[in-house]
């Protein structure tokens, strides 16, 4: 496996899930990122990523919570 491989291995997924529109809060409705999370994807590291994976699971909690009160 080279080093690009070895990169590519750690990284998650997007979480783009091709629902792409910014609601009110400006959290896209798809994944809930900022538009600046989205643009800033790419050039992430890995570790970033993955913490912004962790950030979306917390978003989508809270956005759960408040649905069902």
């Amino acid at each position: 496996m080279t080093s690009a491989e070895q990169i590519r291995v750690g990284r998650p997924m997007s979480p783009c899930i091709s629902i792409c529109a910014l609601d009110r809060s400006g959290h896209c409705a798809g994944c809930l990122r900022t538009r600046d999370e989205i643009a800033g994807w790419i050039r992430m590291t890995p570790e970033a990523q993955w913490e912004l994976i962790r950030e979306l699971e917390r978003r989508r909690a809270a956005r759960a919570s408040l649905t069902t009160v």
